[in-house]
């Protein structure tokens, strides 16, 4: 009897090692890909909710929460709600920021960037 719980334990471990293994060896996909790393590259290539992190310019405010945005490469629209802004830190044309959001894209070519973290940089 003894033998046989002992069996039992030994199967069951063996076989919580080799699920353990299959599990891990179910991934086939590629490597991570890499975020554009400027407004040419969304432009050019971004899809709907891409994440996005660039660093340039606010140009102008449009209308509401819409601004352009630019780091040189391009101009962009880009969306940033008020509770994005720095508290305490003004920003004008000047100000080099970096935004961190996802892309928007409308009928088939990107539209703007709906920024979800916006910083002052130094």
């Amino acid at each position: 009897m003894k033998l046989y719980g002992l069996a039992l334990l030994y199967g069951l471990a063996l076989l919580g090692v080799t699920q353990t293994s299959s599990v891990q060896a179910q991934f086939v996909g590629g490597q991570a890909t890499t975020a554009p790393s400027s407004v040419a590259e969304v432009l050019k290539s971004g899809y709907d909710d891409q994440r996005v992190v660039l660093r340039g310019q606010i140009l102008r405010r449009l209308y509401g929460d819409k601004y352009i945005f630019s780091d040189g490469t391009g101009e962009i629209r880009v969306d940033i709600d008020q509770e994005e802004w720095p508290v305490g830190q003004p920003v004008d044309e000047k100000t080099n920021v970096e935004i961190i959001g996802k892309v928007d894209v409308d009928w088939g070519r990107v539209t703007e960037i709906d920024v979800k973290v916006l910083r002052v940089v130094k």
